[in-house]
């Protein structure tokens, strides 16, 4: 009987692992701080490169981001092609904040 207790806490824990390694990157990140290094630091070179206000990089369909981890690795890229010297924090702030705007991944 205490065997199967045993066996049904590691089984929820672990249960529970799985659902955190699954969960988005940046849950605890903050978007607005996101949106605000994004407006200074990425949408002219976007509008250079896409026209309008630089947001059909995020939308169109040929994009190369496709998931969560996805995103986090490429405005990782962006940050050290252009040099920005944004800290792993301020990474997912700007990764929260285009997932809520443009992509809308759930994990």
């Amino acid at each position: 009987m205490k065997s199967l207790s045993l066996s049904s806490l590691i089984l929820s824990f672990g249960l529970a692992l799985c659902s955190l390694a699954s969960a988005e990157p940046f849950t605890s990140a903050d978007a607005n701080a996101g949106k605000a290094l994004v407006a200074k630091n990425c949408v002219s070179c976007h509008a250079e490169s896409f026209g309008g206000d630089g947001s059909g990089i995020y939308t169109r369909e040929s994009r190369k981001v496709k998931t969560s981890k996805g995103l986090v690795a490429q405005v990782r890229s962006c940050n050290t092609m252009i040099g920005l010297k944004w800290f792993e924090d301020e990474e997912l702030n700007v990764a929260k904040y285009l997932n809520q705007t443009y992509y809308k991944f759930t994990e």
